[in-house]
């Protein structure tokens, strides 16, 4: 895909206003309803690989029809309904609410799914072997990982028993699931949580004054599509108050976060554009199973525990996939 015509897909997707470039009659057209276009373009070049192995190119075999409601999760069903009137082929779900929305718009155009927990456990289908109706995808499997990326950040951090859990509260689903796993492994392992709740950049600037005065010694941050868009800002204030941050993506340890441990997104993004090139080539969703990704992450910012006067055990050198100096 056209770099130009990627970046002008996203900055009509951020307002839901993009009309695709007009295109023959016989040409397909993807919907990709997503809650922020701010982590897209190396989750989306993933995607487009998948999409080429099917032989689909954007602009050549396939359109493409961006729609993003920026962190407004409310405007996701009002979005899922007009790529539905617009009768795409195929709705690209980027999240669990973005999935919801959709699930709720139609119950023939195929969709196919990213998520972060379980699909069975949110409702979005029956069975993950066999899905059943029209939605399939790929299932990121972050919740069952949420005492691992603890363990190493207790590795990383010896000692730390009060952990704030940074969650969004306009995603209810995500932030319910992720409540419930955090606090498991918080009451096994003797460990002293604090919830912190933000859906806008000055919420976040709001959880940290009162992280501040609370001194934590980690925090964990929820997995949600907005905490990755706000990255940078999540990087910085963890600086400023010298608190150690894990996520579930890298795009944040990469922005100056501590550690990062979860599915390498970019290849769930390729293998859901396997499975789009599939249907389009009239493959049904129930017959394709939800993918468990397996292809895991553990990603160290070495720089940011130099700043925070830590010393990354050698154990956790060996078994990282990349470290950040």
């Amino acid at each position: 895909m056209q770099r130009r015509g990627f970046i002008a897909g996203l900055a009509g997707a951020a307002t839901g206003s993009l009309t695709a470039r007009a295109q023959p009659q016989a040409m397909p057209v993807i919907g990709f309803l997503s809650a922020t276009t701010a982590n897209y373009i190396e989750r989306l070049r993933g995607f487009h690989i998948g999409l080429k192995e099917g032989g689909y190119v954007e602009g050549e075999s396939v359109a493409i029809a961006y729609r993003s409601v920026e962190g407004q999760y409310d405007r996701l069903p009002e979005f899922a309904a007009e790529l539905v009137r617009r009768h795409v082929n195929v709705i690209v779900a980027g999240a669990e609410a973005s999935t919801l929305a959709a699930k709720a718009a139609t119950a023939t155009i195929p969709v196919v799914f990213i998520v972060a927990e379980n699909p069975v456990s949110l409702g979005i289908v029956t069975s993950i072997a066999r899905p059943e109706r029209n939605l399939t995808g790929v299932n990121l499997v972050s919740s069952e990982l949420a005492a691992k990326r603890l363990e190493f950040m207790r590795e990383l951090v010896p000692g730390a028993v009060r952990v704030a859990v940074l969650v969004n509260p306009a995603n209810a689903a995500n932030t319910e699931t992720t409540l419930r796993d955090v606090e498991a492994v918080a009451q096994a392992k003797g460990l002293q949580i604090r919830v912190m709740r933000a859906s806008t950049g000055r919420e976040i600037e709001a959880a940290f004054a009162d992280l501040a005065r609370e001194r934590p010694d980690l925090l964990f941050v929820g997995t949600d599509p907005f905490f990755t868009s706000r990255r940078v800002q999540l990087a910085n204030l963890s600086s400023r108050h010298a608190v150690p941050m894990t996520a579930s993506t890298r795009e944040v340890t990469d922005a100056g976060g501590l550690m990062s441990y979860g599915s390498n997104i970019t290849d769930a993004c390729r293998q859901a554009g396997v499975y789009v090139g599939r249907i389009l080539k009239g493959a049904k969703p129930a017959d394709l199973p939800v993918v468990q990704t397996t292809k895991l992450e553990l990603v160290i910012n070495a720089g940011t525990a130099r700043m925070l006067g830590l010393t990354v055990p050698p154990t956790l050198l060996t078994i990282a996939d990349e470290v950040i100096e």
